[in-house]
């Protein structure tokens, strides 16, 4: 878990560019500093074609590490789309000699019960662990024959015996993947020449137009004649100042130009089924989810915001503790004051009994 491979990195990069996916690593590359997908790459490779199965203990980065489009994620998007994830089982944390940290088993399988294909079994077992009466290194937990058992009653009874357990949930394959939308906004400018624009040559020529302010970026460079088509560029950028209430700035064809600075990113569910559909109807479809997004979420706060389809990554994540989340509500307000006015009751009696 968590191994850098770093050392032997050549030969695995040269693999996964040149074998692809008649090699072992063609979904993907993890990132250096942890090997466990390439780990757990070359255990699928091995897989047979009349079925096989498929354990390994993870540590929590592979369920989430890497964005849209980075090698974690097409590695997750690979054995999701293949329908390969069976289930994955939290285990209580300080379970390992060497590590305090999470883990998690992930049980992978090309030879899916028929009830089973399109979803995955999540099980949250991180509270069956039984403390140890000696700890070993950072082992301070183990999990009991009975416990052990609890867990495959859970997974197996999934999807009907405790179905309804806190403890258990069967997602679909597509509850994992998302679309990473960018979302634009029009550049609104206006151009005023300061103090600090005519500073340095060859701008410092210009130092009569300090103070004017202009509509549009053009009038502003018919009136400093004389610069490079460089320098242009470098003093309009610098006399640019944002204006919400300004008109948008249009380029080329009358085309509203987007403002890096007002650019956001959002990641939106991919629609039910999607996995299912074809390249075309894929493509599509993420299309017109990103739109009702845009028109549900984004418009009724930000009117003149659109969204830039070429720049869409598919991404793939398992936010495992999402998924098992419980909202704690806060303390009352009252029992929180009451329990400090007690409190300080408390200090007084005994500050009196020292004579303080």
């Amino acid at each position: 878990m968590g191994v850098d491979w770093k050392a032997y990195a050549a030969p695995i990069k040269t693999e996964h560019e040149k074998l692809g996916f008649h090699g072992r690593f063609g979904a993907g590359l993890p990132r250096v500093s942890d090997g466990s997908f390439l780990f757990l790459q070359h255990m699928l490779s091995h897989m047979k074609p009349t079925g096989s199965r498929v354990g390994i203990v993870l540590s929590g980065s592979p369920l989430f590490s890497g964005q849209a489009g980075s090698g974690e994620s097409e590695i997750r998007r690979w054995i999701l789309e293949n329908d390969w994830l069976e289930g994955i089982v939290a285990l209580p944390d300080q379970m390992f000699y060497n590590t305090g940290i999470s883990t998690y088993v992930w049980i992978l399988t090309n030879d899916k019960a028929d009830e089973d294909r399109g979803t995955v079994k999540l099980i949250d077992a991180r509270e069956l662990g039984t403390k140890m009466r000696k700890s070993l290194g950072d082992k301070r937990k183990e999990l009991a024959p009975a416990a052990i058992e609890e867990i495959a009653c859970l997974y197996g009874g999934a999807r009907d015996e405790f179905a309804d357990d806190p403890r258990v949930k069967v997602l679909t394959n597509e509850t994992f993947g998302f679309q990473r939308i960018t979302v634009e906004r029009p550049m609104r400018r206006r151009w005023e020449v300061t103090p600090e624009a005519v500073a340095n040559e060859p701008y410092a020529a210009h130092a009569a137009l300090v103070g004017q302010r202009f509509e549009t970026e053009k009038a502003l460079l018919s009136e400093v004649a004389g610069l490079t088509l460089a320098q242009k560029k470098v003093f309009a950028k610098a006399c640019a100042i944002a204006d919400p209430e300004a008109p948008a700035v249009t380029g080329r064809g009358g085309k509203v130009e987007p403002d890096p600075d007002l650019r956001d990113q959002e990641n939106v569910p991919l629609p039910a089924g999607w996995l299912a559909l074809g390249e075309q109807e894929r493509d599509q479809a993420l299309v017109e989810t990103a739109e009702a997004h845009l028109e549900n979420e984004i418009r009724p706060y930000v009117p003149d915001a659109w969204i830039d389809h070429a720049k869409t990554k598919v991404g793939f994540e398992i936010p495992f503790t999402r998924q098992f989340y419980v909202y704690t509500p806060p303390r009352p307000v009252e029992e929180i004051a009451k329990e400090i006015k007690d409190l300080e009751g408390q200090i007084q009696t005994w500050m009196s009994r020292l004579g303080l």
